[in-house]
């Protein structure tokens, strides 16, 4: 009996050609996904309601934050009496800097270690302005970045290969057949040596991290966790396709998004704002408040990567349960009678 013509196999050249096609409609598509994530963020940085402090007496900071409105939608201004308390918002991260107009002239307050870019900005706008009017500026770094990496690249660097560890955890712990508390202790321990990996690395060689140290373990270890985590929780609930899913998301949103090399207010919206939601950027974020201000603003970084974390890892042990519960259900293959003699 004939096999009817619908059910019948493709011919070989007509389905290489739609592979090809495929292909060929694909790659510049994915390219021109990356370009966009990449260059666009990167061509459009300026400040976007950047906290910027301003003290002194009212008389006197009227003009300052008259020349700093003209820039409209670059700053926020926060107020403040003086310049203790100004000096006190740009160690707790509420402002990135701050201008203090006193009897002895302007002083602008910086914290590159927050974001070098962003203190270098600081210092030529100020400096414009005071220039307009005769004045001289003197900056003071209150919190500097450290000597050996005053420019911040080495932390900037360090976004990259640890959404790639996580990644390759993630990845690992599904080809390789983990499932359910298996491959939640398989990930939170490849994390963990990541971290410790990492901190010795940066701080202890490098000494481009300046604070404790085994807070910026525990900082590495989180980040590529909650990349980990959503990766192998993906993969759990949809098959191997969820790994590119998810690593699609962290490499082409994550990373560029994430204000690494500058400031999430730097960014175009609500590209700033979305990067803090992902590993990549929460993680850069909590590494400098961990790592250069004592923890402060440490908060929202770390339950954003906790959350990651819990979610991915509640979806591996998911997909494990559901997975058992099928072959469970499915019946057991029949058995053919053994003949006798």
């Amino acid at each position: 009996m004939s096999t009817p013509s619908a059910t019948r196999a493709e011919p070989r050249p007509v389905k290489h050609g739609r592979r090809m096609v495929a292909v060929a409609v694909l790659i510049p598509l994915l390219a021109a996904l990356a370009l966009w994530a990449f260059a666009w963020p990167a061509a459009r940085t300026a400040p976007r309601d950047l906290p910027l402090g301003v003290a002194g007496p009212a008389a006197a900071t009227g003009q300052v934050e008259k020349q700093l409105a003209q820039q409209e939608g670059a700053f926020e201004i926060h107020r403040y009496a003086d310049e203790a308390a100004a000096r006190d918002a740009v160690e707790d991260r509420t402002v990135y800097g701050a201008v203090v107009v006193t009897a002895q002239g302007t002083e602008l307050l910086t914290a590159s270690a927050a974001s070098p870019s962003v203190a270098q900005m600081l210092q030529q706008t100020v400096a414009e302005h005071a220039a307009a009017s005769g004045a001289q500026v003197r900056t003071v770094d209150v919190v500097a970045a450290p000597a050996a990496d005053p420019r911040g690249s080495a932390l900037n660097a360090s976004v990259l290969p640890l959404a790639l560890a996580g990644i390759a955890a993630g990845a690992a712990t599904t080809l390789l057949g983990l499932r359910g508390i298996r491959a939640v202790g398989a990930l939170v321990g490849a994390t963990a040596l990541v971290g410790v990996a990492a901190a010795t690395i940066a701080h202890t060689w490098l000494d481009v991290l300046t604070g404790n140290w085994w807070a910026e373990a525990g900082t590495f270890a989180l980040a590529t966790l909650a990349v980990g985590a959503a990766v192998a929780g993906l993969a759990a609930l949809t098959g191997p396709a969820g790994i590119g899913i998810a690593a699609g998301v962290v490499m082409l949103l994550g990373n560029p998004f994430s204000g690494a090399t500058g400031a999430p207010r730097m960014l175009p919206e609500p590209v700033g704002t979305i990067g803090q939601w992902l590993p990549p950027g929460a993680g850069t974020t909590l590494l400098r408040s961990v790592s250069f201000f004592d923890g402060a603003a440490a908060t929202g970084p770390a339950l954003t990567l906790t959350w990651w974390a819990v979610l991915g890892l509640g979806a591996v042990l998911l997909g494990g349960a559901l997975r058992a519960r099928t072959q469970d259900a499915e019946p057991a293959p029949e058995r053919e009678p053994v003949a006798v003699g």
